[in-house]
C-alpha cells in the first residue's frame, strides 16, 4: 500500500509556484491504480517525490511504514520505479540490463537464482530473443519493455511506473497492461501507473486518481471517475461517455472548450 498525505513540492518557495499542492491519496495492495491528468498536472513530479528523487514536504508511507524509516537497501528491495526516460548510454546486453535490477540482492558472484529470475522476466515480456543483443540496438518501444523487465526482475512489493506504455504500439500496450494487472493480483503488488490513454485506464485500472493543477481532483473506480463533467473540468473537452455491455466507460471527444 502507498499512503500519501499533504504532499507538496515546488522548485520555488512561492506558494503559487508549487507543483504539488497538498496531495492526499491511498493506492491499495493488489490493486492497479492509474494516475491521470493533463500535461503539467504534476503526475511525474508526484511519482518522483514519492520515490525521494525530488524532496517534497508531507508524509509518504509504504506498507504502513514511513519512507524515512527505510534504509536505501530495503527501500530498493521493496519498490521498483520505472521513469519515462529509457535512454541507455552504456553498451550492455539486454540480459545484463535486466539483471541490474537484481543488484539489491546480488553479491559479487552472480547466483543461479539471479540468472533464473532474469530469464523469467525476459520471458514474461517476450524479450528472450533479444537477451544477447545490445540495448543500444533496440527501438524505443523495445527498450521500454527491457526496463519494464528490469523493474519486475527483483519481484518488488510496490511498482511505480511513469508512462510505461508511451512508446508501445496498441497491441503491446494491451499485452503489458494485461501482464501488470495479472501480476498485481497474483503477487499482491501495489501498482501505481501514470497513463494518458483514457480508455486503457478505464479498462485496466481498479482505481483512478485524477490530478489537476497539483491537487487530487477525484479518486475512485473508472465508473465513478469518467464523467462528462470531469472531462470538462480537467481536460477542457466536451465528451460523450457511454458504458459498454461489460460496464466499462468509454470517452468520445466532441470538441475542445476554449
Amino acid at each position: 500500500m502507498i499512503e500519501v498525505h499533504n504532499l507538496t513540492f515546488g522548485y520555488s518557495t512561492q506558494e503559487e509556484e508549487q507543483i504539488l499542492k497538498g496531495v492526499d491519496f491511498i493506492a491499495k495492495t493488489s490493486k492497479l491504480t492509474a494516475l491521470i491528468g493533463t500535461n503539467g498536472a504534476g503526475k511525474s513530479t508526484l511519482l518522483k517525490t514519492i520515490m525521494g528523487i525530488l524532496k517534497g514536504k508531507g508524509d509518504v508511507a509504504i506498507n504502513g511504514k514511513s519512507v524515512t524509516e527505510y534504509s536505501n537497501k530495503d527501500f530498493s528491495r521493496t519498490v521498483s520505479y520505472l521513469s519515462q526516460d529509457n535512454d541507455c548510454k552504456v553498451n550492455l546486453t539486454v540480459f545484463e540490463v535486466v539483471m541490474l535490477g537484481r543488484m539489491g540482492s546480488m553479491s559479487f558472484r552472480v547466483r543461479e537464482e539471479d540468472i533464473q529470475a532474469t530469464q523469467k522476466a525476459l520471458e514474461r515480456l517476450n524479450l528472450q530473443q533479444f537477451a544477447s543483443r545490445s540495448i543500444m540496438e533496440l527501438s524505443g518501444g523495445q527498450r521500454q519493455l527491457v526496463f519494464m523487465a528490469q523493474a519486475l526482475v527483483k519481484e518488488p512489493q510496490i511498482l511505480i511506473l511513469d508512462e510505461p506504455t508511451s512508446a508501445l504500439d496498441l497491441h503491446k500496450q494491451f499485452d503489458l497492461l494485461t501482464l501488470l494487472k495479472h501480476l498485481t493480483q497474483e503477487h499482491g503488488f501495489t501498482t501505481l501507473v501514470t497513463l494518458h490513454h483514457l480508455d486503457l485506464a478505464a479498462m485496466f485500472a481498479d482505481e483512478i486518481i485524477v490530478l489537476k493543477e497539483g491537487r487530487v481532483y477525484a479518486q475512485g473506480t473508472p465508473q465513478d471517475i469518467f464523467t462528462e463533467s470531469m472531462m470538462e473540468d480537467v481536460y477542457r473537452i466536451k465528451t460523450k461517455i457511454y458504458t459498454d455491455d461489460k460496464g466499462m466507460p468509454h470517452v468520445i471527444p466532441l470538441e475542445a472548450i476554449n
